[in-house]
């Protein structure tokens, strides 16, 4: 789980660093001097609209981040293989999570220009997805206690108040 929280982390790092470069060629850095030609097609930057669509996105990176570290304390603090039953509560965290790295890859692919609405919206509500089924999972175990389900609760309504905005802005496009 360490392994994916720090792939999602890159992940989130490289998408604010194009969002707030000088510019709004989140390419600029890939193209020679020579290039720079290439630049000129305005299918290599973001405009006004997709930027707005990146803030939400970015709110479901941090939130998987979050979760993969949530989870990967709850499993270190509290897991337990002294039972089938617990034993199989990991796998099936270890499985969910294994979900979430490839999940975020998606969605920050389909934020580069030019951006599809659509295919925005599919890969975040898939980030959605398998959070927060991570969640539901991580609830239902033993290593989640009741006095520390307050943080499945926030991670569960910053999910879909991102989800909300990503529908909002992408609806109809």
């Amino acid at each position: 789980m360490c392994t994916y929280s720090a792939i999602v982390e890159d992940a989130l790092e490289e998408m604010k660093q194009a969002q707030h470069a000088d510019n709004a060629d989140p390419f600029s850095n890939i193209f020679d001097d020579d290039d720079s030609y290439l630049r000129e097609n305005r299918d290599t930057y973001w405009s006004e609209e997709d930027k707005q669509v990146i803030a939400p996105c970015l709110g479901l990176l941090k939130a998987a981040k979050a979760c993969l570290k949530k989870v990967s304390e709850a499993v270190k603090n509290h897991g337990k293989v002294d039972t089938l039953q617990n034993i199989t509560q990991l796998d099936d965290l270890g499985d969910v999570t294994n979900e979430i790295s490839p999940s975020v890859d998606e969605l920050v692919l389909s934020l580069y220009p030019p951006m599809n609405y659509n295919t925005v919206q599919m890969n975040a509500a898939k980030v959605a997805s398998v959070l927060k089924k991570s969640l539901e999972i991580t609830k239902s175990s033993h290593v989640c206690l009741e006095s520390e389900s307050n943080w499945l609760q926030f991670l569960s309504g910053a999910i879909d108040h991102n989800m909300d905005k990503v529908k909002d802005l992408t609806y109809g496009s």
